[in-house]
């Protein structure tokens, strides 16, 4: 004869224990908790970090958006230096941060790279801090490279604010390709043969040892390996280049092979 417990009412509660017991370990960022400031227009960051974070078990990314604008000039870009310090304010409140990254490539440049700094540790004090063109200076020099073909979608006001920006780094910038191309909506959208052509005809030129690929939107990482093969000299991007400088400066430094040489520095 079938019993109530074997076949209860619908809906009913046939265990209720409170208070289980439970332990706690280092959480998903048990190695490092990156922290990212992405650009409300931004299509390609998150989906190219996800692929380069995948199976770094204890590293995690936690992300918010800043206002940014669709049309890609510098008059528009000084406008989200306001929201910086806010956008890093709402990642995991209270909980530790190794490293905060601002997202922008053209905004650090006409913002400027300590005031973006600033804005960042006016949240987070005592976080590392880095931006696509800082993280692709510090990626350049590690890999040894000193003459580099930039490629960017900017207008010509940028490129020379982004030149100026690099050289006075210690990078020469002798040759330089743009898309001259203001809708970060539609820059999103440059498709993978375009970019692949267009970096192996600057990395071509003799007098570079190294391709950059600047903006956020520009979808390149996982072509990185594969242009590099061929050309024979480093290639990084905006995305690429932040995504190691943010392990690098958390402090996780295992090779990643498969996304080419800045990697494996």
């Amino acid at each position: 004869m079938d019993t109530p417990e074997r076949h209860p009412p619908p809906g009913a509660l046939l265990v209720n224990r409170t208070g289980m017991k439970f332990a706690l370990d280092g959480g998903a960022a048990a190695r490092a908790a990156i922290g990212l400031i992405v650009l409300a227009t931004d299509h390609t960051l998150e989906y190219e970090w996800r692929r380069i974070f995948a199976g770094l078990d204890g590293v995690a990314v936690y992300q918010s958006r800043i206002p940014s604008p669709v049309r890609i000039a510098p008059e528009t870009l000084g406008a989200m230096e306001a929201e910086i310090a806010g956008a890093t304010e709402i990642l995991l409140p209270g909980e530790p941060m190794d490293v905060v990254g601002y997202a922008c490539t053209s905004g650090t440049i006409v913002i400027g790279e300590e005031r973006v700094f600033a804005r960042i540790r006016e949240a987070r004090p005592a976080a590392r801090c880095t931006t696509p063109i800082t993280a692709a200076i510090a990626g350049l020099k590690a890999l040894g490279a000193r003459r580099i073909a930039m490629l960017t979608p900017y207008v010509d006001a940028i490129n020379g604010m982004m030149r100026d920006f690099v050289r006075a780094r210690g990078l020469e910038v002798p040759v330089l390709g743009s898309y001259n191309h203001e809708n970060d909506n539609e820059v999103a959208r440059i498709d993978a043969a375009s970019v692949r052509a267009a970096v192996l005809e600057l990395g071509r030129h003799p007098a570079v040892d190294a391709v950059f690929v600047a903006c956020t939107s520009i979808r390149v990482a996982e072509q990185v390996a594969a242009l590099e093969a061929e050309l024979g000299k480093p290639v990084t991007s905006s995305n690429h280049a932040m995504a190691w400088h943010a392990l690098r400066l958390a402090g996780v430094g295992e090779p990643l092979p498969r996304w080419g040489r800045l990697f494996i520095v």
